[in-house]
This record gives C-alpha cells, structure tokens and sequence, in this order.
C-alpha cells in the first residue's frame, strides 16, 4: 500500500531534509516515528528537500506499507511520537503510480522578511530580519525580469548538483501585510538556494543599494559571484506542491495565514 502524507515543520532545529551524518534530520525523524506506527521499516520519499534551517507549510512525502491502518490513524498515531516542531496534518492513500517528487508538476516557496528596526524575538528563527526600509515598489519592478524560462547560474549554489541551470518562474508575487514582506516563488523545479538567492538580491534592491535593472545584469552574467549574499534560511517555507488533480492532495495555505 502506498500512503502520500502532508507534513509540517519548522527546520530550525535540524540539518535540513535529508538524512545523513549529522544529526537530526526532518527524514530520519519521521521515518522512526513511521515505522514505529507501522510496526515495520519505512522509508519516506519527499517533493522536495529543504536545506537546514528551512520550514514547511506543506511537504508531500510518500511511503509503501504493508500495514492497514486508517488515515486519521496515521496523522494521531505519528504526531503522538514526532516532536513538537514537525506535524503530519493528512494521509492519504495514493495508487502505485504517485510519486511524492516525479508526480509533481511544480513548486511553492514564499520568503518571509520582517522589515522594521528591531530584530525580531517571537519570530526569531522563523523570519528573515531586515533592519533597513524596503521599497516594495522598486521590488516588484526588478522581479518581473525573473519570469519565465532562463538559465539561474548566478542564483544557484556552487554546490548545487542539478544538472542544468534552466528553471521555469511561473510566478513571482511580492506582498506587504504590515511589517512583513513576503516573496512568492512559483516554478517547475528549483536549484540548490536558488529561492534564497533570489531574496538576496531583491532585498538589496529594496534597500536601494542595487539598482532595479542590476537583476538583469545579474541573470546575464551566469556567475553566482555576480549575485551577491545568499539570504539566510530563516524566513523560506517550502508552502505548496501541485500534482494532476485525481491524486487530491490537499492546497496548503500561505504562511501569512498561518502567523497571523
């Protein structure tokens, strides 16, 4: 039996997503509270790993089982031994053809910063705090060349192993609720920090100390020198993934609707 899940978390206290030599993971963590309801070894298959420090509004993970428990059962049955940072908000049972990651056809990111002099306490770890004023407006305006389809070289880590650089931008918002900016990313597939990196650079933007049009120059130059600080893990929050709708898997909400 396959099981699809919808998972909640916030990546503060964890090295990323994926499990490995560092410890603890988000993977590892609910892949024991998994099994242990199971009875049996469960390996979990995710939408999309997030780096450490990252959050999620809304992952879509997948396992096979061969045990038959109903899907309130599931939700009750792994919360009770998850800590109290990650949360399974649904289960659902899925045919042999879902894939959590290859039956997506896109992806959700919003990046949270709160703009105001004072660092933040409540939120910490929770926001990217930014001391200086934005301009929403000059903001908005240098996005828009990040639309479409194009190489992001100079948006993706050194690091990144993916193997080409060309991503599609299906949507790029920027909102303000208050003291809140929130940046929306829309797309096929991201890179290695490639949403952390696109934060950066329109926050220097914002804060006047790049020009609207150096978004371009930046594009152009497929060098991720050429982008400037990467933006810190805090404010991202894996918020959506769409897959063809027979599968139903539940729209998360923004995480705006969350904090307030």
């Amino acid at each position: 039996m396959r099981i699809a899940l919808g998972i909640e978390y916030a990546g503060c206290n964890y090295y990323g997503w994926q499990t490995q030599s560092i410890t603890p993971t988000i993977q590892e963590t609910i892949e024991l509270a998994l099994s242990e309801v199971a009875n049996e070894k469960v390996i979990i298959h995710c939408a999309g790993r997030t780096d450490t420090g990252v959050h999620a509004i809304q992952q879509v993970v997948h396992f096979e089982t061969s045990s038959i428990r109903k899907s309130h059962n599931w939700v009750l049955g792994v919360n009770s031994k998850l800590p109290k940072d990650i949360s399974v908000l649904w289960a659902l049972d899925v045919d042999d053809e879902f894939h959590a990651r290859y039956s997506a056809q896109s992806r959700t990111y919003q990046y949270l910063i709160l703009n105001r002099v004072s660092r933040p306490a409540i939120l910490n770890g929770l926001v990217t705090w930014e001391c200086q004023e934005l301009d929403l407006k000059r903001m908005i305006r240098a996005s828009k060349s990040l639309l479409g389809e194009h190489d992001f070289t100079s948006f993706r880590a050194v690091s990144c192993q993916a193997k080409s650089p060309i991503r599609k931008i299906q949507k790029l918002e920027i909102n303000k609720i208050q003291d809140y900016f929130i940046i929306s990313v829309r797309a096929n597939g991201f890179l290695h920090h490639m949403v952390r990196n696109i934060a950066g650079v329109l926050i220097a933007v914002g804060t006047g100390k790049q020009d609207e049009t150096w978004v371009i120059d930046v594009l152009k130059a497929k060098n991720r020198e050429a982008a400037g600080i990467t933006a810190t893990p805090d404010g991202l929050y894996l918020i959506d993934i769409k897959y063809p709708k027979h599968y139903s898997i539940p729209k998360a909400k923004s995480i705006i609707d969350k904090l307030m």
